[in-house]
């Protein structure tokens, strides 16, 4: 009550950053204004002269950032939840997890489902549908799903089970989402696959964004799905041809073309932080931050079930028994934090995973649209202490 009643006394911020993508993004400064309810109302630019003259009953944020919660489009689960096994009996753990994720500074995820049988799949959307109908403020917000599968190349499929994998039809795309398809927000698929233009087509049709991922595209290949209207690229960099100089492959074809969502996994392992660096730079408008946070997200390290495989977790990256790498246990804002400290970038750091992922979903257009209208109650502050990038709630 204190929090919110110092905020209904405070009407003017001034000094603050807005996070943006481009190199001096950060050192314009704002001032923010607050209505009677404490929302954000207007927000304008100061100059120096606005700087120095600053009243004394504004308060001044020395040039901290201010930004909109975290967007995690690719997690997996927490707290011991695999999201493609969820029943009905999960849905207190499922509400246990939200609560985490707002903690840990998210507002919003899109659970994702690895590729599983058509039986689990359709039962986890249904108990996802009932858990969105339960959500309450100081909980995060469950979007549509993301299908990471089944419709993935073979050669590219990581950790997810062979038996599993199908090829794309009309068919077997409405054996898994028919009656589900306002559930689902995303697909993952291999756009070179024989019959996946028939299922992006579809897709488009149901306002389903189409990732690429899990493929073996060439940028040949990557430019076709990309003109009928895949978006996105899941976990750019890894299960996919990497960039090479006579084979730019789909990174190289996203980024030439532009406009191209691309998820990056910044645990300084998925991809290694130089590589991820120089992606942030050669496309900076692109770059989406993702979790791929694993049901242990939450819990100790060490050996956990998924599905019928052991997982194998230590420092935050999870593994098969085989070594094959399966996911992370970190939160997406501990992405943002090392990707600031790799890229000495902390404004771009943090727009890659406040704002970029409103953009892929349509909800805000830049950083001033996801702000205005906001109490600060459900933003964040960020502020960097002897080069490390720290947040806390705004108020």
């Amino acid at each position: 009550m204190a929090a919110e009643a110092s905020v209904a006394l405070m009407h003017r911020i001034t000094n603050i950053r807005l996070p943006g993508p481009l190199p001096g993004d950060g050192d314009q400064r704002y001032a923010i204004n607050l209505d009677e309810q404490g929302l954000i109302c207007r927000i304008e630019a100061m100059g120096t002269e606005a700087q120095q003259e600053a009243q004394q009953t504004d308060a001044d944020w020395n040039g901290d950032w201010l930004s909109p919660r975290g967007v995690d489009l690719q997690i997996n689960g927490g707290l011991g939840l695999a999201f493609p096994e969820l029943s009905e009996r999960d849905l207190p753990r499922l509400e246990e997890l939200l609560e985490l994720l707002w903690r840990d500074g998210v507002e919003a995820i899109a659970p994702t489902l690895v590729t599983c049988g058509i039986a689990p799949l359709r039962q986890a959307l249904a108990v996802l549908r009932q858990a969105r109908e339960l959500h309450r403020p100081g909980r995060c917000r469950l979007l549509g799903a993301h299908l990471e599968g089944p419709f993935l190349a073979e050669a590219r499929r990581g950790a997810h089970p062979r038996e599993h994998l199908a090829r794309p039809s009309l068919e077997t795309l409405d054996e898994r989402i028919g009656g589900f398809e306002t559930e689902v927000a995303l697909v993952t698929l291999a756009p070179e696959l024989e019959g996946a233009a028939a299922v992006i087509g579809r897709l488009q049709e149901l306002g389903i964004s189409v990732a690429l991922g899990h493929s073996t595209a060439t940028a040949e290949q990557a430019s076709a799905g990309f003109d009928q209207g895949v978006a996105m690229l899941t976990h750019a960099l890894n299960a996919m041809p990497g960039l090479h100089h006579r084979a730019p492959g789909p990174l190289g074809e996203a980024c030439r073309r532009g406009g191209i969502a691309l998820g990056l996994i910044a645990d300084g392992v998925h991809v290694h932080p130089t590589m991820a660096v120089l992606l942030q730079r050669l496309a900076p408008e692109q770059t989406v931050l993702v979790s791929d946070a694993l049901a242990p997200y939450g819990l100790a390290d060490g050996e956990h079930r998924w599905d019928e495989r052991v997982l194998l977790v230590e420092n935050g990256t999870c593994r098969l028994e085989d070594g094959t790498l399966a996911g992370v246990t970190l939160p997406q804002l501990e992405g943002v934090k090392r990707l600031a400290r790799w890229s000495h970038a902390p404004s771009a750091a943090i727009w890659s995973a406040t704002v970029a992922p409103r953009r892929v979903i349509g909800d805000a257009t830049g950083c001033m649209d996801a702000l205005v209208g906001r109490p600060l109650t459900q933003l964040l502050r960020w502020h960097q202490k002897e080069g490390v990038l720290h947040w806390a709630c705004a108020a």
